[in-house]
């Protein structure tokens, strides 16, 4: 079962200075007496197959992300109950954990606002005023989030009805009364962006797209001035969701926003796909998406010079728009390797907010919790090969945390499950993930065991295909981005003291040269895992091994597979990646292997023991 088979299955229907603990036990002073929460579930209760609420349930969500980035940008202030079930329970949870009595937010009082529009009234000094959209160019509602953070604004869609939010904003003397600060529908609600003439306010002649007009719009405005974050972009459905609103409410993702806004990132929603027309813009030329697409990334690699990699939080929204799934021709694993090639070649990598996990919220809050300068892991050291010549290795790799959405959603129950420490894992955080959820990061390691060993996710500090890093690049035809890669990677993983990467996915991209294995073997010299190499050996004195096969399924279905591949001939390596699976599941699967005929060929390692011993037992590759 691969990952995106499971995601289809998974889809849901005054101060006071305080004193707080940061991670080692130190204390520092805190600028937090307070913290201002809301619950914004009351969004799940709506009806979305009634228009009027289903506008609602977007409109409040949207504001919301907003105005909690611009309050977020500085310090940590406002913290939102909103994912997990129909009540928030998953923001109840980290903030309880985080409000701990000898932990960061131990001693900072909650203050509790009873609505949205309570909370705009209390923060309205910091907004500089709106910007409205146009529901029919869904796209604009993402140009508006840019422009939210760069501008200090709040978006809103235009409604002229007289309940709705963007009336209450602009003119219910009860309210704001803010001025509109950026117009992107006409001001009686035409609209702006029509696929025709020239970009508005601009010399560029059309896409003859009124999707990608907007979105050129606004690289032009906030990307090629320098006015916007190169390195922080959001890839998130827009208002086409208000088309399709089906599923798990918080999936219109709308929360995740509130992280970039802070950043004055960058919002795109786009196919990679040139040979069909997407189904949310089906009259554009041919290819439209994908031309924008380039333009932008290649705007933001200008911008960067290069020399930094671009953090893209977000995922292919395949249950609405760009797969079969949604009325296209491409599969959904198909697509997210295609989109993952094209980032790749110019520098950006995924923060893989996929479905159906894919909501986040609080990531603007969370970017501020105190970690220390790095957290050690003891890394077991095991060099001798078993005397025995028939003898099976194997280790798991603890899957999918590519995203910073799957992290803080499944942490809760898979992580304290019981078992854990019972046999060694080998858990597949991305180190990268620190930047949106650096609770969790800290959570695990505060309270792992010997048995739990840190490795990096797909493909290092970021989902990305590094075959694309080198010469040529087919997607952008940019200068090598391996140093780049190199750089960004190093940082993270001296963070969090890993050595080992897990999985690379190559994807469609070429298989790794010789320049980026060897950008491998600096910042993750205890070993790699990958698609498009050998089936095992070393690299520099970097082990390498093939990634055996995903698993998943009941326990008793992987040990007969498990055991199907063991050879009672030889010694073996292989290493199984599981995605989502709790620590009793795997223990379950080890018993099973331990109890057949095979049991005494196969020995389970941690992933460090078992890449060390493949350095021991295999040749150098020399080509």
């Amino acid at each position: 079962m691969n990952r995106r088979t499971f995601l289809k299955k998974s889809v849901l229907a005054g101060t006071t200075s305080v004193l707080f603990r940061i991670a080692d036990g130190a204390t520092a002073e805190s600028s937090y007496p307070h913290i201002h929460t809301i619950d914004m579930t009351y969004t799940m209760k709506l009806n979305p197959e009634d228009l009027v609420q289903r506008r609602r349930i977007w409109d409040d969500a949207h504001v919301m992300a907003a105005l909690q980035g611009l309050v977020n940008r500085e310090t940590a202030d406002l913290y939102q109950f909103f994912v997990g079930d129909q009540t928030g329970t998953l923001d109840h949870y980290w903030l309880n954990w985080m409000s701990d009595p000898d932990n960061w937010l131990g001693h900072t009082r909650q203050i509790k606002t009873d609505s949205l529009r309570s909370l705009v009234m209390h923060y309205r000094h910091i907004v500089k005023g709106l910007v409205v959209y146009d529901e029919n160019v869904p796209s604009t509602s993402n140009v508006a989030s840019t422009a939210a953070g760069v501008e200090d604004l709040l978006p809103v869609r235009y409604d002229s009805s007289i309940d709705s939010l963007y009336n209450w904003l602009t003119l219910d003397p009860e309210g704001p009364m803010f001025e509109v600060a950026l117009w992107l529908v006409h001001p009686d609600g035409s609209s702006l962006f029509t696929g025709t003439g020239n970009i508005p306010g601009s010399a560029t002649p059309s896409t003859k797209s009124s999707k990608c007009d907007a979105y050129i719009w606004a690289k032009e405005r906030y990307l090629d001035t320098g006015r916007c974050n190169p390195a922080k972009m959001g890839f998130y459905i827009d208002a086409y969701w208000l088309q399709k609103p089906f599923g798990y409410i918080p999936n219109h993702t709308l929360s995740n926003h509130d992280y970039f806004i802070a950043h004055r990132g960058f919002f795109w929603d786009l196919s990679p796909w040139e040979d069909e027309e997407p189904i949310d813009d089906p009259k554009q030329p041919l290819g439209t998406d994908l031309s924008t697409l380039k333009a932008i990334l290649h705007s933001a690699w200008r911008q960067t010079e290069g020399n930094s990699m671009i953090h893209i939080g977000g995922f292919i929204p395949w249950d609405k728009k760009y797969t079969k799934h949604a009325g296209g021709v491409h599969g959904g694993v198909e697509t997210e390797w295609q989109m993952s090639y094209i980032i790749s070649c110019f520098n950006a990598y995924l923060d893989a907010d996929a479905l159906g996990l894919g909501a986040m919220a609080n990531a603007s809050f969370f970017q501020h919790y105190p970690l220390k300068k790095s957290y050690p892991q003891n890394i077991p050291v095991h060099n001798d090969i078993h005397s025995d010549k028939k003898i099976s290795y194997i280790t798991f790799y603890v899957g999918d945390y590519d995203s910073a959405a799957w992290l803080y959603q499944k942490l809760p129950s898979i992580w304290n499950d019981s078992a854990r420490g019972s046999i060694p894992l080998g858990w597949a955080f991305n180190p990268n993930l620190s930047d949106r959820f650096a609770p969790g990061m800290a959570f695990v390691r505060e309270t792992k065991t010997s048995n739990d060993h840190f490795i990096s996710g797909d493909s290092g500090a970021g989902y990305i295909n590094p075959g694309a890093l080198q010469v040529p690049r087919k997607f952008s035809g940019l200068p090598s981005g391996i140093e780049t890669w190199r750089r960004h990677c190093k940082k993270y993983y001296n963070l969090w003291d890993i050595g080992l990467t897990g999985f690379i996915i190559d994807g469609n991209a070429p298989p790794m040269d010789s320049a980026v294995k060897d950008s491998y073997a600096f910042f993750s010299p205890r070993g790699i895992v990958a698609q498009k190499i050998p089936q095992n050996g070393v690299w520099k004195s970097m082990p390498f091994i093939r990634m055996t096969s995903d698993i998943g399924g009941s326990p008793e279905d992987v040990a007969k597979l498990i055991i199907s591949q063991t050879s009672i001939s030889g010694i073996q390596f292989r290493i199984y990646r599981s995605i989502l699976q709790t620590p009793s599941w795997h223990k379950r699967v080890v018993e099973l292997l331990k109890a057949s005929d095979h049991g005494k060929y196969i020995e389970v390692l941690d992933p460090y023991s078992f890449m060390q011993l493949i350095g021991k037992h295999s040749e150098t590759e020399v080509s």
